[in-house]
């Protein structure tokens, strides 16, 4: 199996930045977890877009493109559930 390349986008750095430290932690995890596993259980294809998916991490949210070419996942934003749709 082919492991993907985790790359962020920079307004998710700075998202993560600003988060408490055992926040950011549980949703680091999860994200490299999308190395091994791009679409894990309970991931989403959001509707609208061609390429965007989201997990769910407690109340935040992690939108993400997966190039499959490339073996790349792009983390695009990292953000409360009540502001990540707007």
């Amino acid at each position: 199996m082919t492991e993907y390349a985790i790359i962020f986008a920079r307004s998710a750095r700075k998202e993560l930045g600003s988060m408490d430290e055992k926040i950011v932690n549980r949703i680091f995890d999860k994200i490299l977890d999308l190395s091994l596993q791009p679409r894990p259980a309970g991931c989403r294809k959001l509707t609208g877009n061609k390429n965007l998916w989201r997990i769910r991490i407690g109340d935040y949210r992690v939108l993400y493109s997966i190039d499959d070419k490339e073996f790349i996942v792009d983390v695009v934003a990292v953000r409360d559930r009540k502001d990540v749709y707007r």
